[in-house]
């Protein structure tokens, strides 16, 4: 999109960066790749600490609303709508879930059209779900385009199904540069080096690999921090993996593509539909490593493709993932030619200049449609 067609962009999500995630990291991309691009980006999210209530980062302003309380990982912001109110989009875009930014677009922005990139179902909260169901489906209805992050998702969401319609897939994207040549944060080890990176969260399944790595002569480095990191930890030790499962805690940005170097495959053994896309895999393949990842219905078999970048097992079964990682192990030039062909796709379809390309299309024929007479 050209710098004729300057556009005023509004993100709507609960949390932003210097808070980590990847949704966070997602909007964070996007909307710096919009502001490069000439348009005029706000991101209006709740507030967590006292981070300053408005501030520009990186071109991008950022609006954070006064935060009431937190309910079932809900930021309850009874500030956020008339924050939305206030502004003049002429686009406004939703990052799905976050229920109180949805409600806030019904309420106060109803005139003005919206996107919604569809992160995730909602899988847990079972009881919130009841309560907000009837207004979900008009969120979602009321949508001038839904953006869900794979072809897989569309096709196993209850939600999405019926709407199929109005979805234009939007993959998440990775910067491949600085994992091209990284030099090894870690010293090699006198056998392979397997890697998993994440938050340490039941969904994960990094339990299922510990018991896979009974069986596996590499090492295993776990990197990330969470609420199930002593659970973990506890399964290491009664599997008596001491010598074998290094957990590092949380790595910086920076040191990132160092750890990707310093691994021969990485392994991402989701277990459940909450691990929606599993963008950790993009950054595996951009530093060229094969990856094993799960079937759980989402982006990580749609990222993987089994049998050509690495090997998609079914999940909560850690024999097919022990056997799918001991074949990766015992063929160097399997290995390398899975990481080649991974790189490969993440420079084809993966790149943040596709996905800002990619939305500045969805914007340019959403505002036409409203707009009929617009260039």
């Amino acid at each position: 999109m050209s710098h004729e067609h300057k556009l005023r962009i509004v993100h709507v999500y609960k949390d932003y960066h210097p808070i980590i995630g990847g949704i966070e990291n997602h909007i964070k991309t996007l909307a710096e790749r919009q502001v490069e691009a000439g348009h005029d980006v706000t991101v209006l999210v709740t507030n967590p600490r006292r981070l300053p209530p408005v501030e520009r980062v990186n071109g991008v302003r950022v609006i954070r609303a006064a935060r009431l309380a937190t309910l079932t990982s809900t930021p309850i912001s009874p500030t956020l709508p008339f924050l939305l109110r206030r502004q003049r989009p002429d686009i406004t875009h939703l990052h799905f879930p976050y229920p109180i930014g949805e409600i806030s677009q019904l309420l106060v922005g109803r005139r003005r059209p919206y996107v919604i990139t569809y992160h995730s179902d909602v899988v847990r909260q079972k009881q919130l779900l009841r309560l907000y169901e009837p207004l979900l489906w008009r969120i979602l209805r009321g949508a001038a385009r839904i953006l869900p992050t794979s072809e897989r998702y569309v096709t196993t969401s209850p939600y999405l199904t019926p709407l199929r319609r109005q979805c234009t897939v939007i993959p998440l994207s990775v910067d491949p540069l600085p994992f091209q040549n990284a030099q090894p944060l870690l010293q090699g080890a006198d056998c392979p080096t397997l890697l998993f990176v994440g938050r340490h969260r039941y969904y994960k399944g990094l339990d299922d690999l510990l018991r896979a790595m009974v069986h596996l002569p590499a090492r295993l480095l776990v990197a990330g921090d969470g609420p199930v990191r002593a659970d973990w930890e506890a399964e290491a030790d009664r599997l008596e993996l001491g010598h074998k499962v290094r957990f590092l805690g949380t790595i910086s940005d920076e040191d990132l593509p160092g750890l990707y170097a310093s691994a021969d495959i990485f392994v991402l053994p989701a277990n459940s539909r909450t691990e929606a896309f599993g963008k950790v895999l993009l950054e595996a393949m951009a530093a060229d490593l094969p990856c094993v990842t799960t079937e759980v219905g989402t982006g990580t078999s749609f990222v993987v493709e089994d049998g050509v970048s690495g090997y998609v097992v079914p999940p909560r079964d850690a024999a097919s993932l022990a056997t799918a990682i001991a074949r990766l192990l015992e063929d160097d030039e399997l290995r390398q030619k899975m990481g080649r062909a991974g790189r490969r796709r993440v420079l084809a379809e993966f790149t943040p200049e596709l996905m800002e390309a990619r939305v500045a299309r969805v914007y340019r024929e959403v505002i036409v449609q409203q707009n009929p007479g617009t260039p």
